[in-house]
């Protein structure tokens, strides 16, 4: 067992062992609102958006981005479990930022070890074989944090499974100093009809 493996199951038994009652927690969220959001580990929606436990669903990806997948479970969100608003935050200094396609590609046809980055590019640091289906996915880099989340909110305002009256915000999380700071342009597109 991994030191990593033993750490995950010291913290469950701790958090288990006072869990109380949540339990109960119903299955829709209370307060009624969806998160998409980046994966990165620097960010803690519960604490940046004040959650708890059953408050909110909170949807994460690489970049936080509107793909298939995450407009699946906001529509899943709306649909069989009832909440009525949406936030898609990205963040500065993403990782998503670093790369292209193109990069992943040549990276992944090379080795599937793992890259290093030294500050300016990325490099492949193992030995082949590689594999080439990475050719067939669309990796969803960010060039521009305030277009991309601008992109990412009109993709799921124009889905044709997503109500309109359903509001949809865009923010930006800056790292640096832990506060949401909204892209004009696309709360703007998100508005609700």
């Amino acid at each position: 067992m991994s030191s990593v493996h033993q750490e995950v199951l010291a913290a469950n038994a701790r958090y288990a062992s006072s869990f109380g009652n949540k339990g109960k927690l119903a299955m829709p969220p209370a307060r009624g609102f969806a998160i998409l959001t980046c994966m990165d580990a620097r960010l803690d929606p519960a604490q940046y958006a004040g959650l708890s436990e059953g408050d909110a669903h909170v949807i994460r990806n690489a970049g936080g981005r509107a793909s298939d997948d995450a407009i699946r479970s906001l529509v899943i969100s709306y649909k069989l479990l009832g909440t009525r608003e949406w936030f898609v935050i990205h963040h500065s200094h993403c990782g998503m930022e670093t790369f292209t396609d193109e990069t992943m590609r040549a990276l992944l046809a090379s080795s599937l070890q793992t890259s290093q980055f030294d500050g300016t590019a990325w490099k492949d640091s193992g030995h082949g074989p590689g594999s080439t289906e990475g050719s067939h996915i669309d990796w969803l880099t960010i060039h521009d944090q305030a277009q991309s989340v601008t992109a990412d909110v009109k993709r799921i305002r124009n889905h044709p499974l997503v109500p309109r009256a359903i509001p949809i915000y865009g923010f930006i999380y800056d790292v640096k100093t832990g506060k949401l700071v909204e892209v004009p342009e696309a709360t703007a597109a998100g508005k609700a009809a």
